[in-house]
C-alpha cells in the first residue's frame, strides 16, 4: 500500500495525518485555541537572571515567561552534527555575562509551553525552508545526519559549498528532503531564506519587546515542508482554499510532486479513510493490543512515560522462551509506532518480557532501534538491562497528543483512581463525631453521593445509631446527585 499524507481542515483546527502501508503513524493537530509557537521568533525582554540555574527569563509576549538556558545562547558556531569526531567541550560560561535584567534580546522558541512549563527559548536562531535550515550568523555548512551514503552527503556539502561561496556570511544545513535533488533546487531555497531573513531583520528593528518577528508556516503547508517525501504518492485535503495554498507551496518549492496534491471531495469523512478516527481514539487508551494476542500498556506520568509488554493469551507453539521472544519482537514495532502516534517524548522505559538467551536480547534491541529509526524526531536508547528494561529518550518539543486531546479526570483529578465508597463512609464517621463533639447543634445533616449514602445506610446503621447516642444529636443523610463519590457535606443544623 502507498504512503499518504491526509489533511482534514476545519474553521477551529487544522488536521494532518501520515499513513504508512495503510497504518496511522503520525498526528499533527493546531487549533485556533492551542496555537504552537514552536519556531517563532520574538524580540523579547530579560526578566530575571537566576545564576544558580544557568538560565534567565524571557519575557515575549504569552501567558508565563520563557526559559533560556546558558546552553541555548549563541557564543560559537551551532553544533551540526557530522559523522567527525566532535570538537572538545569549552567551559559554558556564566548567565550572567551574556545576559542582563532588562536587556532586549532576540529569541526562538524551541519547545512549546508544557503544563506549567514556560515556552524554552534558543539565541541561535534556524529558519527552514524545504531543503535547507538557515543559520544567521555562522558560517558553518552541515549535511543531515539522515542521509547515510557517504558520497551523496559530499556531493550535497560540494554543491552548498560552491553556492556560499569561501566568504560566506550565514551558515546552512542541508535536510533529508535534500537527498538526490539538484542544485538549482538547493539555490532557489536559498534564495528564499535570504529575502526572508532580510524581511525579519527589518521586523526585528521595529519591533517592540513582546513582538512576534516570525511565525511558521501554518500546519499544512509546514506538513508539505517536512513529511512529503519519494514515498508520498498522495496528499489529500478536504478543504479546497487550503488546497490551493498547498499547491502554491508545493509549485514554488517542489513542482515535481504538484501532481500528488488533490482536493478531497468525497462524502465520507476524509479521517475516515485508513480508520484514523479509530486509531485516534485507540491511541488514547493505555493497553495496546499485540496481533499475537499479547499487549502493551503505556502510562504517561511528568517524570517519564514506562511501556510494559505482556503475553497476554499468546501461548506460542514450541516454549516460554520463544513465547517471549516472539512477542517482544512484536512489541518493538508497536512501541516505536506508538511513541510517533502519541508523541512520547521526554525519558521512556520499555519493560520487556525477561529473556534468558543474550542473542533474544540482542536481536529486540537491534529490532527496536531499527523500528525508531522511521522517527523524525531525536532518540537515544540504551541496552537492555539485567531486569528487561531499555531506558531511551525521545526529544519532546510540543504536548503529546493526550495532553492535547485531554484534560484531568475532574473526578480523580487525573490520580487514575478514586477512593472507595465504603473509604468515604467511614471519613464521614471520623467528621461527625469531630464536629459533633466541637460544635453545639440539635440536629446533623450529611450530604453526598447517593452510592455513600447508601453504604452507610446499610453497613454502617448500627455506628450512626450508636453515634446519635453518644452525641445525643439525630443524624440524617441527603442523597445528592450531583456530588462526585469523594464529595461531601457535614453540615450542623
Amino acid at each position: 500500500m502507498s504512503d499518504e499524507i491526509l489533511i482534514n481542515v476545519t474553521p477551529s483546527e487544522a488536521r494532518v495525518a501520515l499513513v504508512e502501508n495503510g497504518l496511522l503513524q503520525e498526528v499533527y493537530l493546531e487549533r485556533v485555541s492551542q496555537d504552537s509557537y514552536l519556531g517563532n521568533i520574538y524580540k523579547g525582554k530579560v526578566s530575571r537572571v537566576l545564576p544558580g540555574m544557568q538560565a534567565a527569563f524571557i519575557e515575549i509576549g504569552l501567558s508565563r515567561t520563557a526559559f533560556l538556558h546558558v546552553s541555548d545562547i549563541v557564543r560559537k558556531s551551532p553544533e551540526i552534527e557530522e559523522t567527525t569526531d566532535a570538537a572538545e567541550e569549552t567551559p559554558e560560561p556564566q548567565i550572567s555575562d551574556l545576559v542582563r535584567d532588562g536587556e532586549e534580546v532576540v529569541v526562538q522558541v524551541i519547545k512549546d509551553p508544557l503544563g506549567t512549563k514556560g515556552a524554552r527559548l534558543t539565541t541561535n536562531l534556524s529558519i527552514p525552508s524545504r531543503y535547507l535550515v538557515f543559520l544567521p550568523g555562522t558560517q558553518s555548512i552541515g549535511v543531515s545526519v539522515r542521509i547515510d551514503e557517504e558520497d551523496e552527503r559530499d556531493r550535497l556539502r560540494s554543491m552548498m559549498l560552491d553556492l556560499c561561496g569561501s566568504e560566506h556570511e550565514h551558515g546552512y544545513i542541508v535536510r533529508t528532503n535534500a537527498d538526490g535533488v539538484e542544485a538549482h533546487a538547493l539555490a532557489t531555497d536559498k534564495v528564499f531564506l535570504g529575502r526572508l531573513w532580510q524581511d525579519i531583520q527589518e521586523r526585528i528593528r521595529q519591533a517592540t519587546p513582546g513582538d512576534c518577528v516570525y511565525d511558521d508556516l501554518s500546519l499544512p503547508v509546514r506538513a508539505m515542508r517536512d513529511l512529503m517525501h519519494v514515498d508520498i504518492e498522495k496528499v489529500r485535503i478536504d478543504d479546497l482554499k487550503v488546497t490551493n495554498q498547498v499547491r502554491r507551496f508545493t509549485h514554488r518549492f517542489i513542482p515535481d510532486w504538484l501532481d500528488r496534491v488533490e482536493f478531497y471531495s468525497n462524502e465520507r469523512p476524509i479521517f475516515d479513510l485508513y480508520g484514523v478516527e479509530d486509531e485516534l481514539e485507540r491511541a488514547l487508551v493505555s493497553t495496546v493490543s499485540l496481533k499475537s494476542g499479547g499487549y502493551l500498556v503505556i502510562d504517561q506520568t511528568e517524570a517519564m512515560t514506562t511501556i510494559d509488554v505482556n503475553t497476554g493469551s499468546y501461548t506460542g507453539h514450541r516454549n516460554l522462551e520463544e513465547t517471549v521472544y516472539k512477542t517482544n519482537l512484536e512489541a518493538t514495532e508497536a512501541t516505536a509506532r506508538q511513541l510517533r502516534l502519541r508523541n512520547l517524548g521526554g525519558i521512556i522505559i520499555v519493560d520487556f518480557i525477561d529473556m534468558l538467551t543474550e542473542q533474544h536480547r540482542d536481536m529486540v534491541l537491534a529490532t527496536l532501534k531499527r523500528a525508531l529509526s522511521r522517527d523524525n524526531a531525536k532518540f537515544t536508547v540504551s541496552d537492555i538491562t539485567p531486569l528487561g528494561l531499555v531506558e531511551m529518550t525521545r526529544k519532546r518539543t510540543i504536548e503529546s497528543l493526550e495532553h492535547r486531546l485531554c484534560v484531568p479526570c475532574p473526578t480523580c483529578e487525573g490520580r487514575g483512581v478514586i477512593k472507595s465508597a465504603e473509604t468515604v463512609s467511614l471519613e464521614i464517621i471520623r467528621e461527625i463525631m469531630r464536629s459533633g463533639r466541637q460544635f453545639e447543634a440539635s440536629k446533623i445533616m450529611v450530604m453526598a453521593s447517593s452510592a455513600v449514602v447508601d453504604v452507610i445506610l446499610d453497613e454502617q446503621s448500627t455506628t450512626v445509631a450508636d453515634l446519635e447516642e453518644i452525641l445525643g444529636k439525630s443524624i440524617h443523610f441527603q442523597r445528592e446527585d450531583q456530588y462526585g463519590q469523594e464529595t461531601y457535606d457535614v453540615v450542623l443544623l
